[in-house]
């Protein structure tokens, strides 16, 4: 499957997709120190965002959360890719700062866990296979 979306941030990345139908906040929801999702009764609770590509309606709570995906890059514990059915200003922002590869309107109800990706965020496609 391919799917073309708009363009939230440059980049390439490939991996495997970790998929959520729940909003994700990056400031308390997840820990910048692990890169695990410590919000509680999120269905990814407890698992591990590093280097995995991230798929999520779309973001949620406080701005700080652009700086903690900034935080999660720096130590080499963010997502490969971010792909949202609708990005907003917190995501879009932590990921064109953190130099992370990111998409949004793609139909996100198409992926699921495990599912291997690829995500060009020069012309806004996702790969699923």
């Amino acid at each position: 499957m391919k799917f073309t979306g708009r363009k939230i941030s440059t980049g390439h990345a490939a991996g495997e997709a970790l998929v959520t139908s729940m909003g994700i906040s990056f400031y308390g929801g997840v820990d910048p120190e692990t890169g695990k999702v410590v919000e509680r009764s999120h269905e990814l609770e407890g698992q591990s965002i590093a280097g995995r590509v991230l798929v999520f309606p779309t973001g949620k709570g406080s701005t700080v959360g652009s700086y903690t995906l900034y935080r999660l890059k720096k130590a080499g514990l963010a997502p490969a890719a971010i792909i949202n059915a609708e990005s907003e200003t917190i995501t879009a922002v932590g990921c064109i700062i953190s130099d992370i590869p990111s998409v949004d309107h793609i139909p996100i109800e198409q992926i699921k866990t495990g599912m291997q990706i690829r995500v060009d965020g020069e012309s806004g496609t996702v790969e699923v296979s």
